[in-house]
């Protein structure tokens, strides 16, 4: 039996999935979510953050990606982590955590103006180019 590496997740896309065709034929799509969190603090603030997850999904998921997974989109997710581990040209050994997705529902978007659910520009263009890999 394996142990329980399970978990569902609901936030909008940062930015249009990329979707390709592996050698063997297989189709494989990647993308990365926010997700909007309001926490009140003990002082009674409420401090809003937002986490970003990179996502990897295949075949027919991956191919729902190319067709409705455009930048903003709001998803629900059912999915697994994976680490990947790999030693890098300079010697050093790194890791990366990503979510394999397994299940993806596509959530309508009625925004209104009150809505925290939006990407922040600037939050959105960061996120683009930045690349945390861990070394250990």
């Amino acid at each position: 039996m394996n142990p329980i590496n399970s978990l569902v997740i609901e936030g909008n896309l940062v930015r249009d999935a990329i979707v390709k065709e592996t050698q063997n034929g297989n189709y494989v799509s990647n993308f990365s979510i926010a997700v909007n969190r309001s926490v009140k603090t003990h002082n009674g603030e409420v401090h809003k953050e937002v986490s970003f997850f990179d996502v990897e999904t295949w075949e027919d998921l991956a191919k729902d990606m190319s067709k409705k997974g455009t930048r903003g989109t709001r998803i629900r997710m059912v999915g697994r982590i994976k680490q990947n581990r790999w030693t890098g040209s300079d010697g050093k050994n790194y890791s990366r955590i990503n979510i394999i997705a397994d299940h993806i529902e596509f959530i309508s978007q009625k925004k209104n103006e009150n809505s925290e659910d939006v990407i922040p520009e600037h939050i959105a263009n960061e996120v683009e180019v930045k690349e945390e890999v861990i070394a250990f």
